[in-house]
């Protein structure tokens, strides 16, 4: 319920000085993420590409930290920006690809998992060259978990 609470306000909070991005711009994404379900801590790296006005792609990487084993996730989200000012609240489906590996060194262990992702975040700027960028995605692989993802990033320009 806390985290119903504190998404609605960060989304109506924040309309009244929101910018989408221009067309050929592009971003780097510093990741945290934790697992709602599992309680698994992740960090990644992702990339994002606005290739027209309001819509970014944004592929990325994660590595996940599970109680037991190895796993990995890479994503590739489209995003669609509901608002234009400093802040950008959007709304992300995806492909998403996990890799685990429950017993490291052991033959025949390894899975894959892939499926879709749905979502919803926000950056908000904390100064000129970064901004924090926060995001609930839910994934329908696996063991369908939604994920609490937070990070910086980092504008590139065009």
């Amino acid at each position: 319920m806390k985290n119903l609470v504190l998404l609605t306000f960060l989304i109506f909070g924040s309309f009244n000085v929101l910018q989408a991005q221009e067309q050929g711009d592009s971003r780097l994404h510093v990741l945290g993420q934790y697992g709602l379900r599992l309680d698994e801590p992740g960090i990644g790296l992702g990339w994002e590409y606005f290739f027209a006005p309001k819509f970014g792609l944004m592929p990325s990487y994660t590595q996940i930290f599970p109680a037991v084993g190895r796993s990995s996730n890479f994503s590739a989200d489209l995003r669609y920006y509901l608002s234009e000012g400093i802040s950008q609240v959007y709304v992300v489906s995806g492909y998403s690809l996990t890799t685990e590996n429950p017993q490291p060194n052991t033959a025949g262990t390894r899975r894959n998992y892939s499926g879709a992702n749905v979502g919803v975040g926000a950056v908000i700027p904390i100064i000129d060259w970064v901004g924090l960028s926060t995001e609930f995605k839910f994934q329908s692989q696996g063991i369908q978990q939604t994920y609490f993802r937070f990070g910086l990033q980092f504008p590139l320009g065009k």
